[in-house]
């Protein structure tokens, strides 16, 4: 279930009660006549299963409460109430299956944006990764994998494609293609520095290092593992399923590629570099491929679901 915090104007108060009555899903109605001081009007609250979410909060935002008022909207983890539960019953389909166009966007928003802790997690991981491929320790690549913060974008731009949204794209493409660059020159530094430390050295990027020699080989098992957990990933987030992420960022190479492609361009191995950076290419591109499609089966998916209780209503 979700909880609804409404801020309405006095005169579209009504409209709005009646538009949460008569939408199938909704329980618990509150309304506080002169609640709100800022911005001034009435307060409503409601709870709603998450499967009729989506579209009563359509609704609202078609009758611009989200310009003139508030709309407010949190998870609810306990609800002992036979009301909500026949609210459930009576919502179309399964709350699990849910998409939240608005949370989704709002969670992508946050999560694209090129900022100095993005970039600094993303830096880390690929130091982190860096070590991890010149000691060939496939420990140190999981715990880089995890760190990174790149499904964020990689989402961001899928959400946007599905949404027709251009400048999220590019904005969502712009925190990507930045961050990457920005860890890769660190990380050309950072390799630099450690060599001159004797930790790094040159025999170490040319050695077989078996545990991690596939990062820099390329093939279409790269870009069919990277498809499929492109769909867990979009799944995990839609669905409110965000432990998911992390079995998601360790099935994937983007970082310890980003990684080894930077070290091996300390060392001028640019045949390495290469490979890492195609590995790094088929990643991005079958995750984003992966939540474009499944963010457009989900968007069909509900869209007959409601045509089939319209129908049966």
């Amino acid at each position: 279930m979700l909880h609804l915090r409404l801020i309405t104007p006095a005169d579209r108060t009504d409209d709005v009660v009646r538009l949460i009555e008569t939408t199938v899903g909704t329980a618990h109605l509150v309304v506080m006549t002169g609640a709100a001081r800022n911005p001034p009007g009435d307060v409503v609250m409601c709870d709603v299963a998450r499967e009729a979410g989506d579209e009563l909060i359509g609704a609202l935002r078609e009758l611009g409460l989200d310009r003139t008022g508030s709309i407010a909207v949190e998870n609810i983890d306990l609800s002992l109430s036979e009301r909500a539960d026949q609210a459930q019953d009576d919502a179309p389909g399964e709350g699990a299956d849910a998409v939240l166009w608005e949370h989704l966007a709002d969670a992508t928003h946050e999560e694209s944006t090129l900022t100095v802790t993005y970039v600094a997690f993303l830096t880390v991981a690929t130091m982190l990764a860096a070590c991890g491929v010149m000691l060939d320790n496939a420990i140190l690549i999981v715990g880089a994998m995890a760190v990174g913060p790149e499904f964020g974008p990689l989402a961001g731009i899928s959400t946007a494609l599905v949404r027709k949204a251009p400048h999220l794209v590019w904005r969502s493409l712009w925190a990507l293609l930045a961050g990457f660059a920005a860890a890769m020159v660190l990380t050309v530094g950072f390799s630099w520095l450690l060599d001159t430390f004797g930790l790094f050295e040159k025999s170490m990027v040319q050695a077989a290092r078996p545990n991690t020699a596939f990062i820099w080989k390329p093939d279409w098992m790269s870009f069919v593992v990277a498809f499929l957990a492109g769909i867990a990933g979009t799944l995990s987030l839609t669905s409110a399923k965000s432990g998911a992420l992390i079995g998601v960022a360790i099935s994937v190479t983007t970082v310890p590629a980003a990684a080894n492609a930077a070290v091996a361009f300390s060392y001028r191995d640019y045949s390495q570099t290469w490979g890492s950076t195609w590995q790094l290419l088929a990643n991005l591109g079958g995750i984003v491929l992966a939540g474009t499609l499944t963010l457009l089966a989900q968007k069909w998916f509900w869209a007959r679901q409601r045509e089939r209780t319209a129908q049966l209503t």
